[in-house]
């Protein structure tokens, strides 16, 4: 266990903080102070943590003091040295009688390294300041005198990039980067020389450090995103919330945030807008045939391929008319005026489409508040490998569910071998699936939806609810010979019972449960053919 002698000038709050947080089961050992009457010292008599005084005399040389310090600390045990707001130039006298000694400085070194770095970045009118963390070095001649161009120099260990904000002064700036900024990175650096994962080499003035590079999965150690900001929202998700919408300008995807919004005096997209709209764009990628999709909160009411534009539109919207009041259109061909009329024909929010003719143009914006969005080309490369959900206290990352199946990957599990017919509605419900809130359960017919459970908490009702949708909501077209795909497999063979019921005559889902003999007798005790892709496709956001 690495314990700490901790070196603050007044208040302590990052050594506190990493005595509370104990970062890769550090602890401090000692606290120690020039002042008497510093609020650390009863801070850290709360917590149990030995305190030692050593106050400044004039009288004292710098190298006397530092010997008076060394002395104080003589009868700790201790690994490493943190310093706090310890306003003291520290000559070789203390550091080639200590361990390590770290400091934290705000600012994003070399970049304002004197005491008063809040005020030099405003006064510098950056947009961007930090925090460094760093090892100290000498910055004293033989005789003691500071050598300032020295201070704050020593070898970089990590730092963390804090903004400045429009009406920041020193005060709210110096919060800022104390408790998203120092907060973050201190504990940090501790928790590596905890880990014995830092390589320290004094003389070459570098550190190394293994742990802070991406793993073997293409995982970064620490993900580090940089956006900007394009506009502010009217609100989020709910009007009490307040929203904006940052772009990275590295993007070369197709994106909606990157959309030029073709027709002129519209409102502009709100928080919902942009969801809906990512959501619509990310499922009409999937197909090389004309396609259509409607988006409705995230989820798919409808999708389909056909020979055009036009058709594949007509096939998604029938799927579910009635929740597609007030959707996300989206396509992946240009947008003709035979697909445009048919849009316009009930209440749509947006449409996402790589380009419009004239004609279509002319149609869509008779509609003063449908929102006409021009997302370019469609087959850029994917911006990133990540996608990330934040979590109160932190966030999940993970890499973007890219998985496309083909026939030759499915594993005909029943007697009953599924037709050509039923194989190429199989990769299509799949590939659509991917879009759907699990538990999702998605009913086919060729290549276009028939209906769609989604976002159950029980695989049963998410097949009761696609054969509800397909029923009662679907116009021309019902379950009956259609193709039932699954998120993830069935734990038992009541959902094959539900759709056998419904008329479902093949399945597609990933395999892999406990009973999956059971659900294949199920399903050829009903002459259904079934497919195990081998991969599941959650999508719990």
């Amino acid at each position: 266990m690495t314990r700490i002698a901790g070196m603050a000038g007044n208040r302590g709050r990052n050594l506190l903080n990493i005595a509370d947080r104990r970062p890769g089961g550090a602890e401090v050992a000692v606290v120690l102070t020039t002042d008497e009457d510093a609020p650390v010292l009863e801070a850290a008599a709360e917590r149990d943590i030995p305190t030692e005084v050593v106050p400044l005399a004039e009288e004292l040389s710098r190298q006397e003091h530092e010997t008076a310090v060394n002395d104080a600390l003589a009868d700790y045990e201790y690994d490493l040295v943190c310093l706090d707001g310890y306003m003291q130039i520290l000559s070789d006298t203390f550091l080639e009688a200590q361990p390590t000694t770290l400091n934290v400085h705000p600012s994003l070194l070399p970049a304002f390294p004197g005491t008063d770095a809040w005020g030099d970045a405003l006064e510098a009118d950056v947009s961007v300041t930090g925090c460094t963390v760093h090892i100290v070095t000498d910055a004293t001649d033989e005789d003691g005198g500071v050598i300032e161009s020295e201070i704050d120099a020593g070898p970089v260990v990590t730092q963390e990039p804090i903004p400045v904000y429009e009406g920041d002064d020193a005060a709210s700036l110096k919060e800022r980067v104390l408790y998203e900024g120092e907060f973050r990175a201190y504990p940090r650096a501790v928790k590596w020389f905890a880990e014995d994962a830092v390589e320290v080499d004094l003389e070459a003035g570098e550190v190394d450090l293994p742990v802070d590079r991406t793993d073997e999965d293409g995982l970064p150690a620490r993900r580090v995103v940089s956006s900007d900001r394009v506009d502010t929202l009217r609100y989020g998700e709910n009007p009490h919330q307040d929203a904006a919408v940052y772009a990275d300008y590295t993007c070369d995807e197709a994106s909606v945030v990157h959309a030029d919004q073709l027709n002129e005096g519209a409102k502009d997209l709100s928080y919902n807008n942009y969801n809906d709209a990512d959501g619509a764009l990310n499922l009409i990628t999937e197909f090389d045939d004309p396609a259509a999709a409607v988006i409705k909160h995230t989820n798919p009411a409808g999708c389909a391929t056909a020979d055009s534009l036009a058709e594949a539109y007509e096939k998604a919207l029938s799927t579910d008319p009635q929740s597609a009041f007030g959707g996300i259109v989206a396509l992946n061909r240009e947008c003709d005026a035979e697909t445009a009329e048919q849009i316009i024909d009930s209440f749509k929010e947006i449409v996402v489409a790589p380009s419009y003719t004239d004609d279509a143009l002319e149609v869509l914006c008779e509609k003063d508040n449908l929102r006409v969005l021009d997302v370019g080309e469609l087959d850029g490369e994917p911006a990133d490998r990540f996608t990330e959900k934040p979590l109160v206290g932190g966030r999940l990352v993970q890499e973007r569910d890219l998985q496309s199946i083909s026939v030759d990957d499915l594993e005909v599990v029943t007697e009953r071998e599924p037709t050509e017919e039923e194989l190429e509605s199989m990769v299509f419900a799949w590939q659509t699936l991917k879009h759907v809130k699990s538990n999702g359960i998605l009913f086919a017919d060729g290549t276009e939806t028939v209906g769609i459970g989604m976002g159950q908490v029980s695989r049963v009702d998410a097949v009761r609810l696609a054969a509800m949708k397909a029923d009662e909501h679907a116009e021309e077209k019902d379950a009956e010979g259609a193709v039932m795909a699954s998120d993830a497999f069935f734990p038992f063979p009541d959902g094959i019972e539900e759709a056998a019921a419904a008329g479902i005559e093949a399945v597609i889902q990933p395999g892999g449960s406990v009973n999956d003999d059971d659900v294949i007798e199920a399903a050829d005790e009903h002459g259904m053919a079934m497919a195990f892709t081998g991969q599941r496709s959650f999508r719990h956001d």
